[in-house]
């Protein structure tokens, strides 16, 4: 393979943009998959083109319909919507691949008719053996052809006695010729592809070999089912991540023998974990609906998704809008490079959304770790929405998951808190004795305890008694919280009340 990184400016040169989502549903929306979604709805909506959702579901023993829900689920939660998908329909239905057989199978008997396909009676085992000998022999792996010479009456003869044979599209590398296509009858016999990222990328088709395009039972393989669906359903733009690259002289082979025009390719960059390994579970979280679960919100998931592999014309930014990332998207500035995926990054990121977010959308994303938690019920009346919402507002700048409100704010929802080893210790110091019974007496003299009223109260006492503040507030905190660090204290003092606040005390 070869490579020669080129800029193509395709912006606004070609007819109506329509881009596909294409995933299969054998487990669920990883972070790669999603970004390559995020990035074909980015190309369509700043095009004003139409994205279409597609379930390549062919691989039947995989496929289940739980996966596929998770993915339309995780695509909605982050607002990626679809122009024409399973679930709403569209011009080009049925949306599923194991919906469109018939397509497939017509296709590749043409092709076996016209001589460009065969049948391949080859077992598993067999082509597995012949595999390894080639490798032994310090050899490209590929096909033998040993079905190419196969006669009609061997091969009916098969048919007949019951055999199950899968597809194979015939590769002639000698005779390839076609500079529509990208195909070169050089001395290499190569495909160009001219992909918009990646600049051209020549692959040599006698290093190929003959490749399945239906496999055993006549299931499409997804190299041929692909470019079936994406001709017949107008695809301009075949956005998908580069480990895809190495499929498409395969089928640009298709779409030539098929007699389909081609799409524009662009195969964006892999995302890495920080040890620059493919980004897997042992980086942590990677499925969407795991991120969701831990407590990021969608607009800042989008956000930071956005700049793996893509930046904006004004590079020193890095909180943006969804409407800008649109306004700003193109193709032509995806890097080549792979994208490194930070945690601690998109961790930052998510807080500064949650400072920015309004306060009862907070809320309604805590509800449910609150119930989870098990400090207040689904149908809990005794603590009011105001209440609850000056919770949030007490931890939402010191918070980067919505997850940690919980723990963040437990005190306020018991009878009486829990203490560290640090809050115990301070509190048996016998100036904290001096201090508390002096806010027991300060705060008992009033019928509500209101922000202005706790800060004069606690400035009173520091000049009564001669306290330094930490020497007040440090016993005052573990005793109403079990903590030595928190939230503002008087804010925490506001949001017990008098009466809980002098019971912690005592």
């Amino acid at each position: 393979m070869k490579t020669d990184k080129q800029i193509i400016n395709v912006k606004h040169n070609y007819q109506r943009v329509r881009v596909r989502f294409a995933p299969a549903p054998t487990g669920y929306l990883h972070v790669g998959s999603v970004r390559t979604a995020l990035f074909n709805w980015l190309f369509a909506r700043a095009n004003d083109g139409d994205m279409i959702l597609r379930i390549e579901d062919t691989d039947i023993e995989r496929s289940a319909a739980v996966y596929e829900e998770d993915i339309l689920a995780g695509l909605r939660w982050l607002g990626l919507d679809w122009d024409e998908g399973p679930d709403i329909g569209g011009t080009h239905v049925p949306y599923r691949q194991s919906e469109r057989g018939d397509l497939y199978t017509r296709r590749a008997m043409d092709l076996i008719e016209r001589g460009e396909a065969y049948y391949c009676f080859c077992s598993e085992e067999e082509l597995a053996a012949r595999r390894e000998a080639m490798l032994a022999a310090g050899k490209t792996p590929r096909y033998d052809n040993s079905c190419r010479a196969l006669s009609r009456k061997e091969v009916e003869r098969r048919l007949n006695e019951g055999s199950v044979p899968a597809v194979r599209y015939r590769v002639e590398p000698s005779k390839e010729q076609d500079a529509e296509y990208g195909i070169l009858n050089n001395e290499y016999h190569e495909c160009v592809v001219k992909d918009l990222i990646k600049g051209e990328v020549s692959f040599r088709l006698d290093e190929i070999g003959d490749f399945i395009i239906m496999k055993s039972g006549l299931k499409p393989a997804f190299i041929f089912a692909g470019v079936v669906d994406d001709a017949l359903m107008g695809i301009t733009h075949v956005v998908r991540g580069e480990d895809h690259l190495s499929n498409t002289p395969r089928q640009i082979l298709l779409y030539r023998a098929l007699g389909f025009g081609l799409p524009q390719f662009a195969h964006i960059p892999l995302i890495l974990g920080p040890d620059r390994s493919k980004l897997s579970k042992r980086h942590g979280a990677t499925s969407v609906i795991q991120f969701r679960e831990e407590g990021y919100l969608p607009e800042a998931f989008f956000n930071y998704l956005s700049l793996l592999g893509w930046s904006p014309s004004e590079t020193d930014l890095e909180i943006l809008p969804r409407q800008r990332v649109v306004e700003d998207f193109s193709l032509e500035r995806i890097s080549s490079s792979p994208a490194v995926f930070d945690t601690d990054k998109l961790k930052w990121m998510n807080g500064q959304y949650i400072k920015q977010a309004p306060a009862h959308c907070l809320l309604k994303l805590a509800l449910p770790y609150l119930h989870q938690a098990g400090l207040m019920a689904a149908d809990d009346s005794q603590f009011t929405e105001e209440w609850l919402l000056e919770v949030v507002e007490l931890v939402r700048t010191s918070i980067d998951l919505i997850s940690r409100i919980p723990d963040e704010v437990s005190f306020l929802f018991t009878a009486m808190p829990e203490m560290t080893a640090e809050a115990e210790e301070i509190l048996a110091v016998e100036a904290s004795r001096t201090a508390l019974n002096a806010c027991i007496s300060a705060f008992a003299r009033h019928e509500e305890l209101q922000y202005d009223i706790i800060k004069s109260d606690l400035d009173d006492i520091v000049a009564a008694t001669g306290l330094k503040k930490r020497q007040l507030f440090q016993p005052l905190r573990a005793a109403l919280t079990g903590r030595v660090h928190g939230p503002e204290l008087v804010r925490i003092i506001a949001l017990l009340g008098r009466d809980r606040v002098l019971q912690r005390l005592k």
